[in-house]
């Protein structure tokens, strides 16, 4: 198989680690074969960007009173990012983080990343924007909280400040169903931005970054997790860790069917296969000569170079035979008139 890889695959460990370092670096021990480009964290920093006030999207939580207490338990210290991160560099995958405040674009920063995912809540953050923007670093968005003008504000205030931008179709919903997916959105989204444009998967499906591929997306995003049945929010709408290697495997494959068109000629090979699979002309009954040949006299038989072609049957209907013939013989054109 080709070694080119276009598409750019993100396996999202977001809050699975539930808090737990240990949990973290095993997801990403458990990643580093997948086939997976880059593994992704959430970067959360609770006094920075939330408060008490904060409701829970789905109240999930034995342990956390609040949302605040849920984002307060899921940090790491920036000494701990860096362990992180060098883990994922170890491993050769490289470590990606969503910020959610000023405060964690200055922890990424010193970090080093390559590049910002901006998840779907945060597309009319540009007080954040702006300052991810003048890192000059790329930068994916997440279109799946935004409508057609919230996203344009974006991509536009991205783009005035040179700033590299690609754009992701997004289902905010916990699992997805498919009429959810918006896989139709890719084209649009392509048309309308001319930028890179990707898929980022909630359905916890396999079909979902499969489809998105096929219609050309760029970059594929999911969750991992260990297993659906975890503790956590995100758990039923993510891909375990064996079907993130069938999935890796599925989209390279059809990656490379895409980067090699194939040309509707017959080959000498399918020749062959033509004559093998083929049919040819012959008799259902015994036929004398002299007789015509009616319509519900003929059988279509293979291999399809023992005569007259099935397709030119009309060519024989009406004529008449030059001698006998057996049933289920072949017809040439020398036995009829």
């Amino acid at each position: 198989m080709n070694s080119k890889q276009q598409i750019f695959i993100i396996a999202e460990i977001a809050q699975a680690h539930d808090g737990s370092l240990g949990i973290l670096h095993s997801y990403i021990d458990a990643l580093a074969d997948s086939g997976a480009n880059a593994i992704k964290f959430q970067t959360h920093i609770a006094e920075a960007e939330s408060s008490m006030q904060e409701p829970f999207r789905v109240n999930f939580s034995y342990e956390d009173k609040t949302r605040f207490d849920y984002w307060k338990r899921m940090e790491f210290s920036q000494e701990q990012w860096r362990e992180i991160k060098q883990h994922c560099d170890e491993k050769g995958m490289e470590f990606m983080s969503s910020p959610f405040s000023h405060k964690a674009v200055e922890l990424l920063e010193d970090l080093g990343v390559k590049r910002y995912k901006i998840g779907s809540g945060e597309v009319s953050n540009l007080l954040m924007l702006d300052r991810i923007a003048e890192t000059k670093k790329p930068v994916i968005l997440s279109s799946g909280l935004s409508d057609w003008t919230e996203l344009d504000n974006a991509v536009n205030f991205l783009k005035q400040q040179n700033t590299e931008v690609s754009v992701l179709q997004c289902a905010t919903a916990y699992p997805a169903p498919p009429e959810k997916w918006g896989l139709n959105l890719i084209r649009q989204l392509k048309e309308r931005y001319n930028v890179p444009v990707g898929f980022s998967d909630h359905s916890g499906d396999l079909n979902a970054c499969l489809g998105a591929t096929a219609l050309g997306a760029e970059i594929l995003e999911f969750h991992a997790v260990f297993d659906k049945r975890m503790f956590g929010p995100d758990a039923g709408s993510s891909l375990t860790i064996d079907e993130i290697k069938k999935l890796v495997k599925g989209v390279r494959e059809i990656e490379f069917a895409l980067l090699n068109p194939v040309e509707k000629v017959i080959s000498s090979e399918q020749t062959e296969l033509k004559k093998m699979f083929g049919k040819s002309l012959a008799l259902n009954r015994e036929l004398k000569a002299g007789e015509i040949i009616k319509l519900e006299y003929l059988e279509s038989k293979k291999p399809g170079n023992m005569g007259i072609p099935a397709s030119d049957y009309k060519q024989v209907v009406g004529r008449r035979l030059k001698e006998d013939k057996q049933k289920w013989d072949f017809l040439n054109l020398g036995d009829i008139e």
